[in-house]
């Protein structure tokens, strides 16, 4: 997971870098996900030709639906967010992804909740605070960390207000940044949807490959269908430069749609989506460097303070889990569940 989220930070810094060079993040998903389909359809079906279940219309329904909520929402909103603000914004957003894992585990009663106990008091206000640092990383940029003071000129009557085009440019700069923390928001919720949902889906389809290839491959499906049409009266978006823009697309497609996914989708399978969730605090510093080292970025107050913030409620959400779990499993505090937790070793056993 550590690998995945280094390969995550490097994925949204070379994006940010096509789209400065005008690429449409439309086409971008198209044809980073086609060619990670031309690569997982094939191994699916050929590494699991004799052990994979059989696939019926209704589970091609599920993949239909994970795409729709894991590729093309998630990926189109990460993108788009990342375009109108910075990858740093978006890795510090993507820790947002536990705390809508809680609420929905809680929504969907699949966590326990009682407020007398002090460990589901700390993961609601884990949660609670996840989110406010979210907000502060998205409403408060503040000045840049490690810039110098300049020794500016006498200032004139004629300057002493800000001209009508340098106050429109700071408005217009503002409002860019919080409609891609939104646009990062929804995102993080698609994710966590997606996490959960893919679950679900190994519970009664356990082929991690072929889940990933299905997922991709509709995934383009769909963002073909988005692109054509977004892109309806600027067929040049669909040219792709040989520099920048097809070394992120290969990128993209490989690290992102096939070592990635595979990666995540079998830490799920192992650990549950809490596990993966738990790692997305490790792209913060991860993309912050990137973005430092290769695009010339620099760091503001409003998004380390929001970072901290976010990190704090989110490592008190696992703390508290952490803990449930282990008084659970040595029969402390122990309450009545539908299904018991069985250890990783167990489980190979009884494979």
């Amino acid at each position: 997971m550590v690998m995945v989220e280094s390969f995550d930070a490097g994925l949204t810094t070379m994006s940010k870098a096509a789209f400065s060079e005008g690429m449409s993040h439309f086409v971008f998903v198209v044809y980073s996900n086609a060619i990670a389909t031309l690569i997982l359809l094939p191994s699916s079906f050929l590494f699991h030709r004799t052990t994979r279940p059989p696939l019926t219309f209704s589970l091609l329904c599920k993949f239909f639906l994970l795409s729709l909520i894991g590729i093309t929402v998630m990926q189109n909103c990460v993108f788009t967010g990342i375009n109108y603000s910075s990858p740093t914004l978006g890795s510090a957003m993507s820790n947002l992804v536990p705390a809508f894992t809680f609420l929905l585990a809680v929504f969907f009663r699949m966590e326990k909740v009682d407020f007398r106990s002090s460990r589901c008091q700390v993961k609601i206000m884990g949660t609670l605070v996840s989110i406010s640092g979210a907000l502060i990383v998205t409403l408060y940029k503040g000045p840049t960390i490690g810039s110098l003071p300049v020794q500016s000129p006498p200032i004139s009557s004629e300057d002493s207000f800000p001209s009508q085009s340098s106050l429109f440019n700071m408005l217009a700069t503002e409002s860019n940044w919080i409609l891609g923390g939104l646009f990062l928001a929804i995102a993080s919720l698609s994710l966590a949807i997606s996490n959960v949902s893919q679950a679900a889906i190994l519970k009664g389809y356990p082929s991690e490959l072929t889940i990933v290839a299905f997922f991709n491959l509709f995934g383009t499906i769909q963002c073909t269908a988005l692109s054509l049409f977004a892109e309806r009266n600027n067929r040049d978006a669909w040219k792709l430069s040989p520099d920048i823009e097809l070394i992120s697309v290969i990128y993209s497609a490989v690290f992102g749609g096939v070592v990635s996914y595979s990666v995540q989708i079998w830490c799920i399978h192992k650990k549950g989506p809490v596990f993966v969730a738990m790692f997305k605090p490790i792209s913060i510093a991860i993309a912050a460097l990137f973005s430092v080292i290769f695009l010339g970025d620099t760091l503001s107050v409003g998004s380390v303070i929001g970072a901290i913030v976010i990190v704090v409620g989110f490592y008190g959400v696992i703390w508290a889990q952490s803990t449930e779990v282990e008084n659970e499993s040595h029969g402390v505090d122990r309450l009545p569940s539908s299904s018991d937790i069985t250890p990783l070793l167990q489980t190979h056993m009884v494979a």
